[in-house]
């Protein structure tokens, strides 16, 4: 009876094993076999209509099929309904169901628009559109160069960034003329925000508008300044944005030191300046000594400082 009771034991574990085996056999027969897929035969551009010689089906691993792709030519293409490429699709690359428009639909680019966004078109030329570059797909910075008034001189022309890492819809740019000639696209077309988009509008009619490439993925910066003429130069006084000391490592402190007296002697010169109406009070302006000193440069070389006395030019 016992010898009875083993075999049968062992009898049940080898059909339940080989069971398991046979149907992971099959199941992975079946994962690792291939399926119809639908692929483009020539390079398809934005609304370029999907016909029957420019579509293919070749044979796909299962376990690789990309959601949304076409294994029935009657899905993909059904009778007296036209679809058109919505994106660029490469020769031999699956057609997916995001990348052409629905059927009996036309080519319309808000099929691209995700939800809550819109579609915003702006005048570039050569070099606003850096030189044509720029890409569908690619990520850019808006620039507005404006004039604004105020200041002694009146007018003046002012540089700020209006948008950051805006993605490009479309471009009306092609690779020749039909002379042969290149063609630069002279209109972009952006993915914003509604109040974006009303950004956008009314810098065109306020100024000037550029266009700046970004890397893919580069996060935004928290921090953008206003560049006006006075930056248009390079000196310790103005127009140069130093980063903080502990950027600058060693020599921050002996820099900011330095722009710290440089700022001082300026402010105590122009602080007998009369004000014009409407500035900031300025606080009061010390006596000027009797004997002043003779003004004094230093010099950083490395980490080693000299102090030379300067003026006295022609006495």
């Amino acid at each position: 009876m016992i010898a009875l009771a083993v075999a049968i034991i062992l009898g049940i574990a080898a059909v339940y094993i080989a069971n398991v085996y046979i149907g992971g056999s099959k199941q992975q027969a079946d994962l690792s076999g291939t399926s119809k897929v639908a692929v483009a035969t020539v390079p398809l551009a934005f609304g370029t209509e999907l016909t029957p010689d420019k579509v293919r089906f070749v044979d796909f691993p299962k376990t690789s099929i990309p959601p949304g792709a076409y294994a029935d030519g009657v899905q993909l293409l059904p009778p007296g309904q036209k679809r058109f490429a919505l994106m660029p699709i490469s020769i031999n690359e699956p057609i997916l169901a995001d990348k052409i428009s629905a059927p009996g639909a036309g080519a319309s680019i808000a099929a691209l628009l995700p939800e809550g966004m819109r579609a915003a078109t702006v005048r570039i030329d050569d070099v606003s559109g850096v030189a044509g570059f720029v890409q569908p797909n690619d990520t850019v910075d808006v620039l507005i160069t404006r004039q604004v008034q105020g200041g002694p001189a009146g007018a003046t022309q002012v540089t700020d960034v209006l948008l950051q890492n805006i993605r490009v819809l479309a471009i009306d740019q092609q690779s020749k003329n039909p002379d042969g000639t290149p063609k630069v696209g002279r209109t972009a077309t952006f993915e914003v925000a509604p109040l974006d988009a009303q950004k956008l509008a009314l810098a065109q009619s306020a100024g000037s508008l550029s266009l700046v490439l970004r890397k893919p993925g580069e996060q935004n910066n928290p921090v953008v300044e206003t560049v006006s003429m006075n930056d248009l130069r390079y000196n310790m006084y103005s127009g140069a944005r130093y980063p903080a000391p502990a950027v600058v490592g060693g020599l921050g402190g002996a820099i900011v030191g330095a722009m710290g007296r440089a700022t001082d002697t300026i402010n105590s010169t122009a602080g007998s300046r009369p004000r014009s109406s409407g500035s900031r009070p300025r606080p009061a302006v010390r006596k000027a000594a009797p004997a002043p000193e003779k003004p004094s440069v230093e010099i950083y070389r490395g980490t080693t400082s000299n102090s030379y006395k300067v003026g006295g030019y022609g006495r």
